[in-house]
């Protein structure tokens, strides 16, 4: 069983806004083994919230040294079979408990999402929530596990094929969805049999620290679920490198991608990759516009425009242009932007200086090229 579990801060409201924002910043430790640890070293890292200038979260922040001893972890909770050796029923049934105990925690997780990223309170509840329903459809799967027999192949001969869970999987996540993607990840993993280390983003460790505690409730066997924060490197570069990890799955940047494909081709472990893309609409004179601008403007402002199938790009016909970016424009200037904390909000903020830097900057080059900026929210 797990020990020690992370203490939520207690709220307080600003009354300028009613924002309710943290007394002091949550606290995220290493969860290895069962048990919930600070780094060796002492090192932490400060998540400040991009919409409200205050230290959100305070978490530990892992080397080597954790990647590894939470590594040893998951294969001794994988070779001993604590996990794997149950049956689907019985590992479904945990997975069952953990999603009733997400649905019962929304509120208190939404708000650190929302802190730590910047997106609408509304859409990290949604994110939040909706994710116990991916834990009830891994649940689902963990009992029907199958795998196939063939008897054409003679008269004396009876082909059999097991499907068996892959081994020790590590889970390097995201800040723009850190707990959705974990689910569409981890929760699977598990159903399989499988155990795992999980590395979230540095900018949004919150939820997946929270999670642990909820694993731990659900009486998730200790080691089976690992949890080492901290940064790529030195972190993640050990999760994809060690030996004793079986497969790797990793959702970000195409940079980071291939160091990871490279860096897990010295044990010719099972890579799964999810990495950044280019998303072009195209519009045609005989779309339906209206819907057409109204999927443009959720593309391009949902999750703040931090969504990897964000429309990055629209192509419109020349004989529609004018009109179609007249109704770009126009329903932008619907999007209600503000506090992440309003429910109202649907912009909140960007998730660090150094992206509204970016994204600044690709305005100016847009504009350095002869391009003409239609409009400007607040004006």
């Amino acid at each position: 069983m797990m020990t020690e579990m992370p203490k939520l801060p207690e709220m307080t409201v600003i009354p300028s806004t009613g924002a309710a924002l943290p007394a002091t910043p949550f606290h995220a430790r290493h969860l290895i083994g069962g048990a919930w640890q600070d780094s060796a070293d002492g090192g932490v890292s400060e998540r400040l919230s991009p919409s409200h200038g205050v230290v959100v979260s305070r978490a530990a922040k892992g080397g080597a040294v954790e990647a590894e001893a939470a590594i040893a972890a998951a294969r001794c909770a994988f070779d001993d079979r604590r996990w794997s050796g149950l049956t689907g029923k019985a590992r479904a049934a945990v997975l069952l408990r953990v999603a009733d105990l997400i649905e019962a925690n929304v509120d208190r997780m939404a708000v650190l999402e929302t802190l730590e990223s910047g997106k609408p309170i509304s859409q990290s509840r949604g994110e939040v929530s909706g994710a116990a329903d991916l834990w009830r459809y891994a649940a689902s799967l963990a009992r029907g596990v199958a795998g196939e027999s063939h008897n054409a192949l003679g008269a004396d001969i009876l082909a059999v094929t097991l499907k068996e869970p892959i081994g020790v999987v590590s889970i390097i996540t995201p800040w723009n969805f850190p707990f959705w993607i974990l689910s569409q990840k981890l929760p699977f993993a598990l159903a399989a049999g499988c155990t795992c280390v999980v590395k979230p983003s540095e900018l949004t460790p919150s939820t997946t620290v929270m999670l642990g505690e909820l694993l731990a409730q659900a009486e998730m066997p200790a080691g089976v679920v690992n949890i080492v924060l901290g940064y790529g490197q030195p972190v993640g570069a050990v999760l994809a490198a060690d030996a004793r990890v079986d497969m790797i799955t990793f959702t970000g940047s195409t940079g980071v991608g291939r160091a990871i494909a490279a860096a897990a081709s010295g044990t010719l472990k099972k890579v799964a990759l999810e990495l950044g893309g280019k998303n072009p609409q195209v519009i045609f004179p005989d779309a339906d516009l209206e819907s057409a601008a109204d999927a443009v403007v959720f593309g391009v402002y949902f999750n703040v425009g931090q969504c990897c199938n964000s429309g990055s790009r629209i192509i419109v016909h020349e004989s529609i242009a004018k009109a179609f970016t007249a109704k770009v424009v126009e329903l932008s200037r619907k999007v209600a932007f503000g506090d992440p904390l309003d429910p109202t909000t649907q912009v909140g903020a960007i998730v660090t200086p150094e992206h509204g830097a970016k994204i600044d900057g690709y305005v100016r080059a847009a504009k350095a090229a002869g391009a003409t900026v239609a409009w400007v929210a607040g004006r």
